[in-house]
């Protein structure tokens, strides 16, 4: 029976954690860019899609991931993956300076834009995933 009770009380925390995680969870903005970009731009807007990503995940609290990706069969399609801890810290990133440089500096450049809205399907992967140990 104590051992029954050690064992309930270590569990109790972890199942609070993953609850409170859950809930941290549930507030999030998925979001995948999907950008066609003219061939004349391709380079000059890879720039601006590097920099602003690195920006605003160092300089913004809470904007996880923003993570621009480029095709292999077709070097003009992009694709950003964007990950914020709420809808309002995504309110508040298309107010900041450096949104707004890359906004009004890449709109000649972009052919298509479409943002796609995503649900995630394995919250409990997002600490794996963006492990502060990683290193490349």
């Amino acid at each position: 029976m104590k051992k029954f009770l050690l064992f309930v009380l270590f569990l109790c925390p972890i199942v609070s954690m993953a609850q409170e995680q859950t809930k941290i969870d549930s507030t999030m903005t998925f979001r995948i860019s999907e950008i066609e970009v003219y061939p004349e731009y391709l380079k000059e807007y890879l720039e601006f899609a590097h920099n602003v990503g690195a920006t605003s995940v160092k300089e913004e609290p809470g904007v996880i991931c923003i993570y621009p990706m480029q095709q292999l069969r077709n070097d003009c399609q992009i694709r950003i993956l964007e990950i914020y801890a709420s809808q309002e810290v995504y309110q508040q990133h298309i107010k900041t300076e450096h949104f707004q440089t890359y906004k009004q500096g890449t709109l000649h450049m972009v052919k298509s834009l479409d943002l796609v809205d995503m649900r995630q399907m394995a919250p409990e992967c997002l600490p794996l995933i963006f492990n502060p140990t990683f290193t490349i």
